[in-house]
């Protein structure tokens, strides 16, 4: 009775006591087919992989080419304005002096907007600060009883892009009495 009410996984199951049919060891020619294969998938992941780097390399140069063509595309949506009003002023045939200043006028304070928020500064040193030859380009020395080396008048305002110099203030600094003549 025992026998009749066992399950067919019960007979399936071995036994500690039945022996467990052991592994075959591959043949030599199925362990070439799984090298060869493994070397196929290899050689294929391999491949994959450089043509995705190449892909990257390509879309990064695109990407730095498009960087380089439209680095100005801010700046030059800002300066549209600007001539808009440059151009009105020149079809101004009134004759009227007050209103053409006044149009300069708006034409700076919109070219001042547009140099602000493309982040370019003015730099106008004042008489008496000390010469920065990072941000300023001495044009003439002058005798002035002002300390050597200190910014005596500005010819040129200079300007900046956050904190790259785009052209250095033109100034004129002072030296001390008689230097110039030992020169």
């Amino acid at each position: 009775m025992n026998e009749q009410n066992t399950t067919p996984e019960e007979e399936q199951t071995p036994s500690a006591e039945q022996p467990v049919a052991e592994a075959v060891p591959p043949t030599y020619e199925e362990l070439q087919a799984k090298v060869e294969e493994l070397e196929g998938r290899l050689k294929e992941e391999e491949l994959l992989g450089l043509a995705n780097e190449q892909n990257l390399r390509r879309r990064h140069r695109q990407e730095i080419a498009d960087t380089h063509k439209f680095a100005g595309q801010k700046f030059a949506a800002e300066m549209l304005p600007v001539k808009d009003y440059l151009e009105m002023a020149l079809l101004d045939q009134s004759g009227n002096f007050d209103a053409l200043k006044t149009g300069v006028q708006m034409t700076l304070n919109e070219l001042n907007k547009a140099f602000e928020n493309t982040n370019i500064s003015e730099i106008n040193p004042q008489p008496g600060e000390k010469l920065d030859p990072h941000r300023h380009q001495a044009i003439q020395a002058v005798e002035s009883t002002q300390e050597p080396n200190t910014v005596v008048g500005v010819m040129k305002k200079g300007y900046a892009l956050s904190d790259r110099v785009l052209r250095p203030a033109m100034v004129s600094v002072a030296t001390a009495a008689g230097e110039n003549a030992a020169e």
